[in-house]
């Protein structure tokens, strides 16, 4: 990386030779103008500036700004109590306004949605600027932004996908990697791609944000860079279980009572181990709350996971009232958000995180129970400062791994393979991981994206692959998206891939109305399937929206669904209606409910989902998956699942989604016939299905005449080798690839 540390041009950082007085750069508060706008601070920029200058990062200031203006990358280090999240970026953007901008602008990575919107609110109040305008932020499926922002924040994946059309990050002058030690997928591509943007683009500046353990692995990845530590407060006082008990779930509902009847001040951070665990919580605490007595004041508790969030609650106490106490319920992956840290005392950690593995070996993912690394334990040790506390469940000789194990070793990686396949198109070189996919991994995304017909022969990828990638969505799907121009079936499929895509809208029901809940779905439940009932279900709900006398809202409220997920979904097909027609995809007319429509989203889905296939072998729900031989039930929110007992199961059925756990649930399903399947299914992957009972009766549909042959030959003792090459030499031309190319 010499080459890289060396590269930085003397005409921008002239000035910069000399550590800069604290209040120049246009942040000093003997300046009356700023800069970024023009117009005068404001009494509160001043007010905020005060502030800001307590904290730990201002302390390295000089040495940031010296660094910057000599080198290409820099790596910070330290926790988000350091501001490190609010001022840097700040400074980067004064580094580009020395320059004019003749370089770009700035962009600050996050790896929560929320927490990219509330920094972007946070900073334009500190730059005295409005949100939209200098300072603003791109999440999925929202944009605050104009040609006037010069500091942008945006999550990874979003700057993951503008280098699509930018894949040199042209626009920007300094790039900030945040967070990095989240080890998400896209920061992971980030991370090895810039390695090679640098090399090209020698006036851009990257830097990274990160936590201790992240460092020596960045160092040994990037060479020797400037490494900038933050000094951070004592953690708080910590407090171990010695018990060992497993059951870390009620025990730590059990403490936040206790600490809220103690009547000591403060917030309390509760990390669990899913998003289930946080919501059967946030039910519990609410029960439990309306029983203590109004003499320990109010306890308000605050689900904050990531994907989700929004303003916290502002909590308001009457004259003589005891003050109110917020009980925020997070999981793994909240460490580094937004928290209101002055006033958060306690914090209590379970010490463990349900994560989900992807197999490659059976394309599916299983719910694992793991503890948590000790640098996510050290991070939520320090949320609550020296003079809080924090509870360990877990006795203090716990061995727990060093760091996160980073997302790209555990997730599909089919997606990222196909949009490294688009960056190769663009002239970037090949990734340097900094921790590189499993083999296995990467030749069973690599076997999918062909399978998909989404390379050629040579590996690159194909015309249908170009099509793809441009599509948000995962190759899967976005092939189904793309069949269906084929099958005149455009509207139908992207209601259902915007349903797909988006979250559940299906909301738990509350307890004792279970039995309403099922009969208000009963009214969208399609005989065809899931697929179907989820365009029934979206379609009413833009039905409900143009009722004058009844909200979308509370309609979505009483049919039990989640009015955020369906906006969410709206959304998302606009997006994806906009995508088709920019890449000149024909949009056929709806005509959901015919026949021929009915058998065109089949033949579309089944286009992409060939490879999820099973069979009910028994009649009694017991599915059998042809791709890895696994037995699989339908999940108990699909529409089968809710009325088998009336019209059955159906024999074939395509899934969504299949996750390995107690259950082995397939979740969104629709029935199929075996012919059509063989239709749509290309020969080279039906061929490579393990032998079963299920792939010798499509064997026999395909080529009735060479099973029969194939069969005889083995009751003459004849070599298999020669029987399936005889089988094979009979199987028509026609099916060679699938029907969409």
């Amino acid at each position: 990386m010499s080459e890289i540390n060396n590269s930085a041009e003397p005409d921008i950082h002239a000035e910069s030779e000399e550590c800069p007085p604290e209040d120049s750069f246009g942040f000093g508060d003997d300046l009356e103008i700023n800069q970024f706008d023009g117009l005068p601070f404001s009494s509160r920029y001043y007010k905020l500036l005060k502030e800001r200058k307590t904290l730990p990062v201002w302390n390295v200031r000089c040495e940031f700004e010296d660094a910057l203006a000599n080198n290409q990358l820099v790596i910070v280090s330290g926790t988000a109590k350091t501001g490190r999240s609010t001022q840097i970026p700040q400074w980067c953007a004064q580094f580009c306004l020395t320059a004019q901008y003749q370089h770009g602008m700035v962009v600050c990575t996050q790896t929560n949605r929320q927490q990219a919107v509330d920094l972007a609110l946070r900073v334009a109040d500190e730059m005295d600027v409005n949100i939209g305008h200098e300072v603003g932020y791109t999440i999925p499926l929202e944009t605050c932004c104009s040609s006037d922002t010069v500091l942008r924040y945006c999550t990874d994946d979003m700057l993951l996908r503008e280098m699509m059309s930018d894949p040199f990050l042209e626009h920007y002058g300094v790039i900030i990697i945040d967070q990095a030690h989240e080890r998400t997928v896209s920061t992971d591509i980030l991370l090895g791609l810039l390695k090679d943007i640098l090399l090209q683009r020698h006036e851009l500046r990257v830097v990274v944000l990160t936590i201790p353990p992240m460092t020596d692995k960045l160092l040994s990845h990037y060479g020797s860079i400037p490494l900038i530590g933050l000094e951070v407060s004592c953690p708080a006082e910590v407090v171990h279980s010695n018990s060992g008990n497993k059951d870390s779930f009620y025990s730590a509902l059990r403490l936040v009572l206790e600490i809220h009847r103690t009547k000591e001040e403060g917030d309390v951070v509760v990390f669990f181990a899913s998003a289930e665990d946080v919501h059967c919580a946030y039910s519990i605490l609410r029960r439990e709350g309306t029983r203590l007595g109004a003499e320990l004041g109010q306890m308000v508790s605050v689900v904050l996971c990531p994907g989700k969030g929004g303003l916290l609650p502002v909590l308001t106490e009457q004259p003589g009232s005891k003050r109110s106490r917020r009980v925020f319920l997070s999981t793994q992956q909240g460490e580094d958000m937004w928290w209101p840290t002055e006033s958060v005392n306690f914090v209590i950690d379970t010490g463990v995180q349900k994560k989900m593995v992807y197999n490659p070996r059976i394309r599916a993912n299983s719910e694992v129970l793991q503890p948590v690394s000790q640098c996510q334990a050290d991070l939520r040790k320090q949320l609550s400062g020296p003079t809080g506390k924090c509870f360990c469940l877990y006795p203090e000789d716990t061995q727990l791994p060093v760091e996160k194990s980073p997302q790209i070793l555990e997730s599909n990686i089919t997606p990222t393979v196909l949009f490294l396949k688009r960056m190769e198109i663009a002239g970037l070189a090949q990734c340097d991981f900094i921790d590189r996919p499993d083999p296995e991994g990467l030749m069973q995304a690599l076997e999918e994206l062909d399978y998909l017909a989404a390379l050629d022969d040579d590996g690159n990828l194909s015309e249908i692959g170009i099509i793809m990638s441009e599509i948000p969505l995962d190759p899967q799907t976005a092939k189904a998206l793309v069949a269906s121009c084929e099958f005149d079936c455009v509207s139908e499929m992207l209601t259902i891939a915007a349903m797909l895509s988006a979250p559940c809208c299906f909301l738990e029901p509350p307890a004792g109305m279970t039995h309403e809940a099922v009969q208000c779905l009963r009214k969208f439940q399609h005989p065809e399937g899931d697929h179907f009932t989820l365009i029934n279900i979206y379609n009413a709900f833009k039905q409900s929206q143009k009722d004058q006398y009844f909200s979308a809202e509370k309609w979505s409220q009483d049919y039990f669904l989640d009015h955020s997920a369906l906006k969410a979904a709206e959304v998302i097909r606009s997006e994806l209606t906009e995508t088709l027609n920019r890449i000149e995809l024909p949009i056929s007319e709806p005509s959901f409910g015919t026949k021929t429509n009915t058998h065109n989203i089949k033949r579309a889905l089944l286009a992409g989902f060939f490879m999820q296939i099973a069979r009910d072998v028994d009649g009694s729900g017991n599915y059998f998956i042809l791709t890895h031989k696994h037995m699989a039930q339908v999940h108990p929110l699909s529409g089968y699942g809710a009325q088998s007992h009336k019209l059955g199961l159906p024999e074939w059925v395509v899934f969504h989604e299949y996750t390995l756990s107690k259950n082995n649930c397939m979740r969104t399903v629709s029935e199929i016939s075996p012919e059509v399947y063989i239709q749509m299914a290309p020969l080279y992957f039906f061929y490579n299905l393990p032998p079963s009972e299920s792939k010798d009766i499509l064997q026999d549909m395909l080529d009735p005449d060479g099973s029969r042959k194939c069969k005889d030959e083995k009751q003459k003792a004849i070599a298999i080798s020669s029987n399936a090459n005889s089988s094979a030499a009979a199987v028509p031309q026609s099916y060679d690839r699938c029907v969409i190319q």
